[in-house]
């Protein structure tokens, strides 16, 4: 007999309602946050929750008719029209595209991000990913949670220590090893989340021969059939994260 385990959940859902949260989604490029946990943004804006989107570049590099200069000011606006549809605040990195370093400072830059922030949750890439800077971003973050804790690490902004989770995207760049373990229910924001990422050119078509509007709508329909929900979207945590202590079965 096979038992399946399914958390179903809204993020604000992890105490009182009443409290705000903040979320903060860190992806490698413009697009990257939007298409995977866009709608978990767009729904938990929805409950009340402060919702930022940091893109550590803007991936300006992947229109092959258009030079990095130009489609970089094309991204800066999709990035902040499809923010503005999602109800999040937008935050865009220093860094070039496909360029991402793995360095001290790129995790300097995070952690003053999340001083300045103060995220209850983060949100960014599974670990593996056939793409380096995706590998990067979450490598980063990671260890930049950690950071901003620290009174001997300094930016601009003081320690913060009020990260309760980092959160894992469903990213079909980022699939191997990565296991959905959270379900969010995102039906009442779903054409709400839509319609925001349709501000970015690559998802329209015309950029990438990959279909992502056709993949990603399709892909939280799947997962919301998974979880008995008209669309769902996942999240994976670390191992240590998959630790529930219990009185008794409920």
């Amino acid at each position: 007999m096979r038992v399946w385990l399914v958390i179903l959940i809204g993020l604000a859902g992890f105490s009182a309602m009443a409290q705000q949260r903040t979320i903060l989604a860190v992806g490698a490029h413009a697009a990257d946050m939007d298409l995977t946990a866009g709608a978990i943004l767009a729904h938990q804006k929805k409950l009340g929750d402060r919702v930022v989107i940091l893109h550590m570049t803007l991936g300006e590099a992947g229109d092959p008719y258009l030079s990095p200069e130009k489609y970089a000011v094309q991204k800066r606006q999709e990035a902040e029209a499809s923010a503005k549809a999602l109800g999040a605040e937008v935050i865009i990195g220093p860094y070039p595209d496909a360029m991402l370093p793995n360095n001290e400072e790129a995790r300097r830059f995070v952690a003053d991000v999340i001083r300045q922030v103060q995220p209850t949750y983060v949100i960014t890439h599974w670990k593996n990913s056939f793409h380096k800077d995706h590998r990067n971003t979450s490598a980063i973050v990671t260890d930049a949670v950690l950071m901003a804790e620290l009174e001997a690490v300094k930016t601009d902004h003081p320690p913060y220590r009020g990260v309760r989770g980092v959160f894992y995207a469903d990213n079909w760049e980022d699939s191997e090893g990565f296991h959905p373990y959270i379900y969010i229910d995102v039906s009442d924001v779903f054409d709400q989340w839509k319609g925001a990422i349709r501000e970015y050119q690559m998802v329209r078509g015309g950029v990438s021969p990959f279909a992502y509007f056709d993949y990603y709508t399709s892909h939280l329909a799947e997962e919301g059939a998974l979880v008995g929900r008209k669309y769902a979207a996942s999240l994976d945590v670390d191992e240590s994260a998959k630790r529930q202590v219990l009185d008794s079965l409920r």
